[in-house]
């Protein structure tokens, strides 16, 4: 009878946490309770991928909040594109849209956007609870799909709580028996459900295999290199401003009174963070993860800053690469490819296959360093400061990567190799979509008109002049007679060597201040960038060389590095909320390229597109007022 005990405790959980709908994917009409499930080992199999399918879609530009509620990508308003319709939910909370009779892109309940993550928990539970019954599986396989399934659960629980902030945990579903009021499950507060996630990911580490065998039938099944890499991730949040001793969240508190965040900062998060970053590398290291070389089937003899540019193009997009720790194959990176993908010749003038929409606000141009590997204001051999809206023409010697001859603003020339590898614009080169030419490949012309610019038609255009260029696979073609566009997926990938590199320095940096340990791993991610060391860097060219040697100092160039190395990857928008930066970085106005015009005098005019606020409510979503309805203890997110 436990089975069928499930099921109704099954019931009970979904009417606190508001209206599940089509319960078990897996089970057929009629049958009212999980024993056809676990009856059998194919059908166990197909409860534990329900468990996976709810993973968050991290590639996915709709399911994903991080890509445009921080305003990194903007779009044409009101949006346009007929004959398709794309959920744009994270953009309208970009806008200051978010409510609480609706909540946009809401983890919660599973409305507009998103998947219902307190429904994953609970599957995830009665797996847990239930995998053992399946006859003639081998003991060390049941324990490997329970080790997966409390990652899941864990991992649901970690994006609920930096989605929210204080969470209910759900540790078990509840019992067949409970009362009415044992249903109202209160939030915790913030340390005890990071403690939680942290608790439940150590018990799944233990019997998670060390890597796939066998990547055709289990690609994106989770391995112990994985679940390290998210507890180290789980645990630099944990010791941020946003969740480590924020007073301005003194008087939330429970119902009964307890407050949801400690007011106190606590150094002792800082240490943990360190020490599970480094074991997190050191596994990675040890299963052969690396930071990605860009290594075609066929030898294309690059030239240096284009092989730095493709290096850093193809660690997103080359398919499971050496640098990929985790790649959700749940989420295939295609729409954000379609939206990215800029008209790349005169041919593609008039292919409406692919969408040009994603567009790169001035700001985001802007914190990509110079060639020099410092801020564009603090160069004192560049003066990018009076460029504004100046322009020149390309030269031979930058002819891989801005068209030579074509004239092109003054600020896209002298920057690093990351802003040719994140960044499309009027002039640029774009290696790939069936041209892997050197000295002839495919460029941008993207003024009224031209082929990349907008057409004078409300409809498949950028805004601000820049494409996010990195997302676009280059193995992309365009089909014959160039009405079609054939896109190679790949599957996203959510933690990068690069990012646990950077997470460490950090880390380092906030327990021991700057030295050589901090910067060896801001350098390992800087050299391959194609960029000078830190220290060189800033001795040399930063008109503020004593900022590596304070630890203020050296944070604000890690944070920097971070939100450069990992553009577009959906990590700024969590990062600049735990750093509690959100409030500076996310008010003002959003600027572009005035698009609209023919010429390069008025092509080359700041054009203000929105002007953004944000305030103090919008570091944590908002609960539905309908969940507060139905749960009596819920206690709403301060401000909404």
């Amino acid at each position: 009878m436990r089975l069928k005990r499930s099921v109704v405790a099954g019931l009970l959980f979904c009417l606190a946490f508001s209206s599940c709908r089509k319960y078990l994917d897996v089970v057929p009409d009629g049958v009212a309770t999980f024993d056809y499930v676990f009856r059998q080992r194919s059908t166990a199999e197909q409860y534990l991928y329900t468990c996976y399918s709810y993973m968050p879609k991290h590639g996915d530009i709709s399911a994903n909040p991080a890509f445009m509620a921080a305003g990194e990508l903007w779009f044409q308003y009101p949006y346009n594109l007929p004959g398709f319709t794309v959920n744009l939910s994270s953009w309208e909370i970009a806008r200051g849209t978010q409510s609480v009779a609706a909540p946009l892109v809401s983890y919660w309940r599973g409305t507009n956007g998103a998947s219902n993550l307190f429904r994953a928990i609970r599957d995830c539970n009665i797996l847990i609870e239930n995998v053992n019954q399946v006859p003639n599986m081998e003991q060390y396989e049941k324990d490997q799909w329970v080790a997966e399934a409390t990652f899941l659960k864990a991992y649901y629980h970690w994006w609920l709580l930096r989605m929210y902030g204080p969470i209910p945990v759900v540790d078990k579903n509840l019992p067949v028996n409970v009362s009415p009021e044992d249903v109202q499950v209160p939030r915790q507060p913030v340390d005890s459900c990071f403690n939680y996630v942290v608790a439940t990911l150590n018990n799944a580490i233990v019997n998670l295999p060390e890597r796939i065998n066998n990547m055709a039938s289990e690609a994106g099944r989770i391995t112990k290199a994985i679940a390290m890499a998210v507890k180290a991730e789980v645990l630099i949040t944990a010791a941020s401003p946003l969740f480590n001793g924020n007073t301005t969240y003194a008087n939330f508190k429970s119902k009964t009174g307890e407050i949801y965040f400690n007011q106190s900062y606590d150094p002792e998060k800082w240490v943990k963070a360190k020490d599970a970053i480094k074991e997190a590398i050191d596994i990675c290291i040890a299963q052969g993860y690396r930071l990605n070389r860009f290594n075609p089937s066929v030898s294309a003899n690059l030239p240096a800053d284009l092989q730095i540019v493709m290096d850093i193009r193809t660690s997103l997009t080359d398919n499971f690469n050496a640098e990929a720790v985790w790649s959700n194959t749940n989420s295939q990176a295609a729409l954000i490819q379609e939206m990215a993908q800029p008209r790349a010749t005169a041919a593609q003038a008039n292919n409406t296959s692919f969408w040009c929409l994603s567009s790169v606000p001035m700001s985001i141009v802007n914190q990509f360093y110079t060639k020099n590997g410092v801020p564009v204001t603090e160069d004192r051999t560049l003066d990018f400061v009076t460029r504004g809206n100046q322009t020149r023409k390309a030269v031979a010697t930058e002819k891989n990567l801005i068209f030579q001859g074509y004239t092109t603003a003054a600020i896209n020339f002298d920057r690093e190799p990351r802003f040719y590898a994140n960044l499309g614009f009027d002039g640029s080169v774009l290696y790939g979509n069936g041209n892997t030419t050197v000295g002839s490949l495919n460029h941008l012309e993207a003024r009224q008109g031209q082929y990349s610019g907008f057409s004078g038609q409300v409809t498949r255009f950028n805004v601000t002049g820049y494409f996010p260029v990195k997302v676009v696979n280059y193995l992309n073609v365009f089909g014959p007679n160039n009405t079609t566009y054939i896109i190679s997926q790949y599957a996203w990938p959510v933690m990068r060597m690069a990012n646990l590199y950077l997470m460490y320095a950090e880390a380092l940096n906030e327990v021991s201040g700057p030295g050589a340990e901090t910067e060896r791993w801001i350098d390992s991610v800087r050299l391959r960038a194609g960029i000078p060391t830190v220290r060189e860097a800033w001795t040399n060219f930063s008109t503020n060389p004593a900022q590596i040697d304070s630890k203020e100092g050296m944070r604000q160039i890690i944070h920097r590095e971070r939100l450069i190395e990992l553009a577009f990857e959906g990590q700024r928008f969590w990062d600049q909320r735990r750093w509690k930066e959100a409030e500076k970085a996310w008010q003002g106005p959003v600027q572009g390229w005035t698009i609209g015009q023919q010429d390069v005098v008025g092509y080359y005019q700041f054009s203000t597109l929105f002007n953004r606020t944000f305030r103090q409510r919008d570091y944590f979503w908002p609960i539905a007022e309908d969940d507060l309805i139905e749960n009596k203890n819920l206690v709403q997110n301060p401000g909404w």
